[in-house]
């Protein structure tokens, strides 16, 4: 089983980034998938989850509006399209995989993203 995160990096206040997980070793389509996020110093926080067939979306606060997450099922990976950046979406990104029938739950290693001027 793997979950590869990609897409972090460096922007300026403003920019945009997506975010893609790649999955594999599991039936992706059958697993809810998620995006968290962790500061320094601060809990993990759920950002963005969609479910199994991607009908159904939900998003924390502080990016309603911002970022969006989405599902291609045939490429078994995860996006997070976030826009309108700002310093506090500085963070590790984390992928999480969960089915709740299997009461499994499967994480990627994170990718970094750093918002600053």
């Amino acid at each position: 089983v793997q979950l590869v995160e990609s897409g972090g990096g460096l922007v300026q206040p403003g920019g945009s980034l997506r975010l893609s997980c790649a999955a594999s070793g599991f039936t992706f389509s059958s697993y809810r998938m998620s995006w968290y996020r962790q500061a320094p110093g601060k809990e993990r926080e759920l950002v963005a989850r969609i479910t199994d067939g991607g009908g159904s979306t939900m998003y924390a606060n502080s990016v309603k509006g911002r970022f969006t997450i989405s599902r291609d099922n045939i490429k078994n990976t995860v996006y997070l399209q976030m826009n309108s950046l700002k310093p506090e979406d500085t963070a590790m990104y984390y992928c999480k995989a969960f089915n709740y029938y299997l009461s499994q739950v499967y994480w990627g290693q994170g990718t970094q993203v750093t918002v600053s001027s």
